[in-house]
C-alpha cells in the first residue's frame, strides 16, 4: 500500500510540476527538460506557490494540514509560497455515523443511549483529523463532542514517512537544501499532529485556558467534562456563538465592530505575556462571538508556551524597538544566544535598523506588525539565526490575530492598541514591578523558611561547635600517638647505640 501510496505522491508532484523544487540545480536542467517533454499533461503555467497548493490539496487531509503549517514557516521558506498555502483550508467531508457509534461504543464500553440522551448523527465540524457532534448528556446538559477520525493515526504516521523521505530528498538535491531544514520541518510537524491525536491533551490544554481567563468579561472557554473525555473522544460545554468571519451578520446584531477588534489584540496580548500559553490557531473558523460581545475559542490542539527566558527576551526586544536603540535588539539577539556570539553586532545593529526605521515614517495604522516580525526573523537567519519553534508559533498567531483584526476594522491600529499593554507588561518583566512581583512569588516559600530560620541557625553553629570539639580532640590524640612514636624511636636509637657500643668492645678484646 505505500507502495502505491508513494507512486501517487509522485505522480501529482510531477502533475502539478513540483519537480521545480527538488531539480532547481542547473546539473538537473537536462532530466527537467525530459520531463517536461513526456509528461504533457503538466501544469506549469501557474504560479509555484499555487502549484504547491493544489498539489497539496489532491494528495488528501494530512498533506492539507502539513502544507497549512508550513505556510507558517516564513522564516525558512519563500513568502510567495507561504502566502499561498495559508490559502488551505480544511475542508474534509465526514466520516460516517456507523464509525461515529463504533468508536463511542468502544469507548465507553456501553450503548451510546446510555451516555447521551440525544446525539446528532450530522457533525457540526468536520476537519482532517477529527470532527464535531452536538449531543445531550443523560442529564440533560448540551455537549459538544469531538472524535477522531477512524485509523487516522496510522495514516498519519505513513504519510509522515513519506514526507520524511520527501524532505530527506530535497535536503540531499536542492542547492538550498540544508538552510531550509526539510526534515527538521517534517518533525514539527509530526510532533504538532501527533498532540492532535490525543484528545486529552487536547481537553487538558482547554481547561489550562479557561482557568487563565475565569469570569472574564473578554473571552468564553468551553468547560471540559473529564468523566466523559478519552484519547480518542473529548466532551465539552457546548458554546453557541456567531464566527467571527460574519461581519456582516455581527453588524445587524448590534455589537461594536472596532471594540471587538481591540478586544481580540488585548486577549492575544494578555495569553502571551501575562500567562506564557496562548491559542496557536487562531483563524476564523476556531473563534465566535458570544451574544454578550465575548469571544468564544475553539478547538485547542495546537497551544503555544514561552519560558520566562522567553518573556524576558521579549521584554528587552520590546523595550529597545520602542526607543528605536537597534543595538540593544541586536545584543538581546546575541546574548540570547539565539545568533552566535562572534557575529559583528555593528553589522547586525545595520541590518536591523534597516527593517525597522522605514516604519516609523508610516502612520502606525499602516504598519504591520506581524511583516516586521517576520522581516526581523529574515534578517537575523543572514547573521545565522537558530530558529526557535516557540517564537515562529509566536509570530503565525500574530499574524493570525493581525489579519482577524483588520478584517473587523480595517483602521485598526495594532501598535496603539498593543503599545499601553506592552509597554505595562515590560515595566512587570524589567522594572520595579518585576522586583515586587518575584517577591510576590516567593512570599510562600519565605514564609515557610522564616520561622525555621532560628532552628536551622542554631544545629548550624551547633554543628559547628560540635566538628570544633571533634577536631580538637583529634588533634590531641594524634599529639600523643606522636609523643609515643617519639619515644619508642628514642628506645630504639638507644638501644642499637648500645649495642653497637657492645659490639665494638668485643671485637676490641
Amino acid at each position: 500500500m505505500r507502495f502505491f501510496r508513494l507512486l501517487k505522491i509522485i505522480f501529482i508532484s510531477l502533475k502539478f510540476g513540483l519537480d521545480e523544487f527538488v531539480l532547481a540545480h542547473s546539473k538537473f536542467k537536462f532530466l527537467r527538460q525530459v520531463i517536461q517533454t513526456l509528461l504533457f499533461f503538466r501544469n506549469t503555467k501557474t504560479a509555484r506557490g499555487e502549484r504547491l497548493r493544489l498539489a497539496l490539496e489532491a494528495l488528501g487531509p494530512i498533506f492539507v494540514k502539513f502544507g497549512q503549517m508550513l505556510s507558517t514557516r516564513r522564516d525558512l521558506i519563500p513568502l510567495d509560497i507561504a502566502d499561498e498555502l495559508a490559502k488551505l483550508q480544511d475542508q474534509v467531508p465526514p466520516f460516517d455515523y456507523v464509525f461515529v457509534e463504533k468508536i463511542l461504543i468502544d469507548t465507553y464500553k456501553k450503548p451510546v443511549d446510555q451516555i447521551f440522551s440525544q446525539f446528532d448523527q450530522t457533525p457540526i465540524a468536520s476537519a482532517s483529523v477529527a470532527q464535531v457532534h452536538f449531543a445531550h448528556l443523560i442529564d440533560g446538559k448540551p455537549v459538544a463532542v469531538k472524535i477522531l477520525r477512524p485509523g487516522i493515526a496510522s495514516v498519519i504516521h505513513k504519510d509522515i514517512k513519506l514526507l520524511d523521505t520527501a524532505a530527506w530528498l530535497i535536503q540531499a538535491l536542492l542547492s538550498d537544501g540544508k538552510r531550509l531544514r526539510p526534515r527538521e520541518v517534517v518533525e514539527d510537524f509530526s510532533q504538532h499532529i501527533n498532540n492532535e491525536l490525543d484528545l486529552m491533551l487536547e481537553a487538558a490544554n482547554c481547561s489550562l485556558l479557561g482557568r487563565n481567563f475565569p469570569n472574564s468579561p473578554l473571552l468564553l472557554v468551553p468547560e471540559v467534562y473529564w468523566d466523559w473525555c478519552h484519547e480518542q473522544v473529548m466532551v465539552m460545554e457546548r458554546m453557541n456563538g456567531t464566527p467571527v468571519s460574519q461581519v456582516d451578520k455581527l453588524r445587524q446584531m448590534g455589537m461594536d465592530i472596532p471594540k471587538l477588534a481591540r478586544d481580540g489584540v488585548e486577549i492575544f496580548f494578555t495569553q502571551v505575556f501575562r500567562d506564557g500559553f496562548f491559542h496557536a490557531d487562531m483563524h476564523p473558523g476556531n473563534i465566535q462571538v458570544a451574544n454578550d460581545g465575548r469571544y468564544i475559542a475553539l478547538d485547542f490542539g495546537i497551544m503555544g508556551t514561552l519560558t520566562e527566558t522567553d518573556k524576558q527576551y521579549l521584554a528587552r526586544n520590546f523595550l529597545a524597538f520602542f526607543r528605536r536603540d537597534y543595538r540593544e535588539v541586536a545584543q538581546a539577539h546575541i546574548d540570547s544566544g539565539w545568533v552566535p556570539s562572534d557575529v559583528s553586532i555593528d553589522q547586525f545593529e545595520t541590518a536591523i535598523r534597516a527593517v525597522c526605521e522605514p516604519i516609523f515614517n508610516k502612520p502606525l495604522k499602516d504598519i504591520s506588525f506581524g511583516r516586521v516580525l517576520i522581516r526581523l526573523f529574515y534578517t537575523a537567519r543572514r547573521f545565522g539565526l537558530i530558529i526557535q519553534p516557540q517564537l515562529t508559533m509566536l509570530q503565525k498567531t500574530l499574524l493570525n490575530v493581525e489579519g482577524l483584526g483588520r478584517d473587523l476594522d480595517p483602521e485598526l491600529d495594532l501598535w496603539k492598541t498593543a503599545q499601553p499593554f506592552l509597554e505595562r507588561w515590560v515595566s512587570e518583566q524589567i522594572g520595579w514591578r518585576s522586583v515586587f512581583k518575584r517577591i510576590k512569588k516567593e512570599a510562600p516559600h519565605w514564609g515557610a523558611v522564616l520561622p525555621t530560620l532560628p532552628r536551622k541557625i542554631d544545629a548550624f553553629l551547633t554543628q559547628d561547635f560540635n566538628q570544633s570539639a571533634e577536631l580538637k580532640l583529634e588533634l590531641n590524640r594524634l599529639k600523643a600517638e606522636h609523643k609515643k612514636q617519639s619515644r619508642l624511636i628514642n628506645i630504639l636509637v638507644i638501644v642499637t647505640i648500645g649495642l653497637l657500643f657492645f659490639c665494638i668492645v668485643q671485637l676490641s678484646n
